[in-house]
C-alpha cells in the first residue's frame, strides 16, 4: 500500500490547518483567564476559581451544540459561528468593569468555545479516507502545536503592556480564523448538508449515545485524557520535587511540540501505518507508559526531556489514530455528533485530573503519581484488542435513509460541486461529466470506493 503523502491531502484540509493555527496564535485566554479576573477586575481567587469551573461546565454543552450544527447545517459554518462567538465573548470580557459582566462574558465564551471542534475534526474526516486520515489529524495536531509555542511568545509580550490586550488579540485571531475558513475552505469543501437534512428528516437524528461502540471509546478516552492531562497539570509541581524550576516545564513543552511536528513521517511510517487503528493505539499507550514511567524517576533537566520525547511520540500516535477510530464507526450523517461525543473525554477530564493527580502527588510523591498514570496507559494498551473486538460489532440498526443520487456539477466560478439528491428531486439520474468526475476522485473530494475497499 502506498504512504500517503502530505502534499497530497485535500486543500481544503491545509486550508483549515491553517485557520486553526491562526486561531492557535491568539490562544491565551485559557491560561490567563484567572489572572485577568482576579487582577483587572478585582475578584476574590475564590471567586475566579468557581467562575473557572463554570467556564469549564460551558464548554461540555458547547461541544455538543458544534456537534449538532455541524451535522444539520453544515461543518464550516458551524465553525464560523463558533469563533466568532468566542470573538464577541473576549471583546465583551476585555471590555467589562464589573464583575456581573465579566460572569455573563465567561459563560458566553464556554458555550461558544467547544463548538468548532467536531465540525474541524468532521471536515477532516470527510475528505480522507481510512489510510491517509491519521496522517491528515496528525498534520491539524503538529499545526496547533507549533502555533502554541509561538502563542506563548506572544503572549509574554502582549501581557507585559496589559492583560486585556491578550483577549482582544484573542479575539482578533478567532476573527481571522472565521475569515480564512468562510473564504478558502468554505470554497474547498462540499456541505452535504442536502443529504443530511434529507437523512434526518427521514429516519430522525441518529442517537450517537445509543452505541456502545462510541461509549466504549468514551471511556478508553477518557481514562487517557485524565492520564494525559496530568502532563500539564502535575508536572510544573513535579519539577520543584526534583530540585528544578517550574519555569522549566516550559522547555519541556516546547519540547513536546518540537517533537510532534518533526515526528509527523512516523505516522506515513509503513510499519504503523499499515496497522489497524487499534493495533497503532496500542502501540501508542505503551509509549505512552514508558514515557510516564521515565518522568516518574526523571532526577535532572535532561531525563526529562528525554522523557518528554517519549510520551509526546506517544501523543502524536495516539490523537491521529484515535480520533480516525471514531471517523470510521460514525455513520456519514452523524459523523461530528460521533466526534462530539468522544471529545468529551477531555471535558471529563478537565475535572477529574486536577483533582486526582494533585491528591496522588501529595499523599505519594512523584513516583506514585507517574507510576500510576503509566499503569493506566499500560492497562489501555493491554486491552485494547478486546476494545477493538467490541467495536467490531455490528452498529445500531435504524430505519434506511433515502437514497441519494450523486452529481457532480461545475460551478460559476470554474470550480466543480456535487449536489446529492433523491431520485424523486431530480427525476432519474442526471448527467455526470466524466471529466468532471475524474478531476473530483483526484482531488479526493469523491471517494474512491476501490480505495475504501482496500481499507
Amino acid at each position: 500500500m502506498t504512504s500517503p503523502r502530505l502534499r497530497d491531502l485535500p486543500r481544503a484540509i491545509w486550508a483549515l490547518t491553517l485557520a486553526r493555527a491562526v486561531n492557535r496564535l491568539g490562544a491565551f485566554t485559557l491560561p490567563f483567564l484567572g489572572v485577568i479576573l482576579t487582577t483587572e477586575l478585582a475578584a476574590p481567587v475564590t471567586a475566579a476559581g468557581w467562575l473557572l469551573a463554570l467556564f469549564g461546565l460551558a464548554t461540555i454543552p458547547s461541544r455538543l451544540l458544534g456537534g449538532a450544527l455541524a451535522d444539520r447545517v453544515g461543518r464550516t459554518t458551524t465553525i464560523c459561528v463558533g469563533l466568532t462567538g468566542c470573538a464577541a465573548a473576549q471583546l465583551l470580557l476585555a471590555a467589562s468593569h464589573t464583575l456581573p459582566t465579566a460572569v455573563a462574558a465567561v459563560v458566553v465564551l464556554g458555550l461558544f468555545f467547544e463548538v468548532y471542534e467536531p465540525p474541524s475534526q468532521a471536515i477532516i474526516a470527510d475528505l480522507t479516507d481510512a489510510g491517509s486520515r491519521p496522517a491528515a489529524f496528525g498534520l491539524l495536531g503538529s499545526a496547533m502545536a507549533a502555533a502554541g509555542v509561538a502563542a506563548g511568545l506572544l503572549a509574554a509580550w502582549l501581557g507585559a503592556t496589559n492583560l486585556r490586550w491578550l483577549l482582544v488579540a484573542d479575539a482578533g485571531s478567532c476573527l481571522l480564523g472565521a475569515a480564512t475558513v468562510w473564504l478558502v475552505v468554505r470554497t474547498n469543501v462540499h456541505q452535504r448538508t442536502n443529504v443530511q437534512r434529507m437523512a434526518t428528516s427521514a429516519v430522525g437524528a441518529v442517537d450517537a449515545w445509543r452505541d456502545r461502540r462510541l461509549l466504549l471509546m468514551l471511556a478508553a478516552g477518557t481514562g487517557f485524557a485524565v492520564t494525559y492531562l496530568q502532563i500539564t497539570m502535575a508536572l510544573p509541581l513535579t519539577l520543584p520535587e526534583r530540585g528544578l524550576r517550574a519555569e522549566q516545564t516550559g522547555i519541556l513543552f516546547t519540547v513536546s511540540a518540537l517533537t510532534i511536528v518533526l515526528g509527523q513521517p512516523l505516522l506515513r511510517w509503513g510499519r504503523l501505518r499499515d496497522r489497524t487503528g487499534f493495533e497503532a493505539m496500542a502501540i501508542g499507550y505503551a509509549v505512552l507508559a514508558v514515557g510516564l514511567a521515565a518522568t516518574g524517576v526523571a532526577r535532572n533537566l535532561g531525563a526529562f526531556v528525554a522523557a518528554t520525547v517519549v510520551w509526546s511520540i506517544a501523543d502524536l500516535i495516539l490523537t491521529g489514530h484515535s480520533w480516525s477510530v471514531v471517523s470510521e464507526l460514525a455513520p456519514e450523517t452523524a459523523r461530528a455528533r460521533y466526534l462530539a461525543v468522544f471529545g468529551l473525554s477531555w471535558g471529563i477530564a478537565a475535572v477529574v485530573a486536577p483533582i486526582l493527580g494533585t491528591q496522588l502527588l501529595a499523599h505519594g510523591g512523584p513516583v506514585v503519581l507517574w507510576s500510576t498514570c503509566a499503569g493506566v496507559a499500560a492497562a489501555l494498551a493491554a486491552t485494547s484488542p478486546a476494545l477493538a473486538r467490541r467495536c467490531a460489532a455490528s452498529p445500531p440498526r435504524g430505519p434506511t435513509p433515502p437514497e441519494v443520487v450523486t452529481t457532480v456539477h461545475s460551478d460559476a466560478t470554474g470550480g466543480v460541486g456535487h449536489e446529492n439528491r433523491t431520485p424523486d428531486e431530480c427525476g432519474g439520474p442526471d448527467p455526470v461529466s466524466a471529466e468532471a468526475a475524474r478531476f473530483e476522485l483526484a482531488r479526493g473530494v469523491i471517494p474512491n470506493p476501490l480505495s475504501r475497499r482496500a481499507h
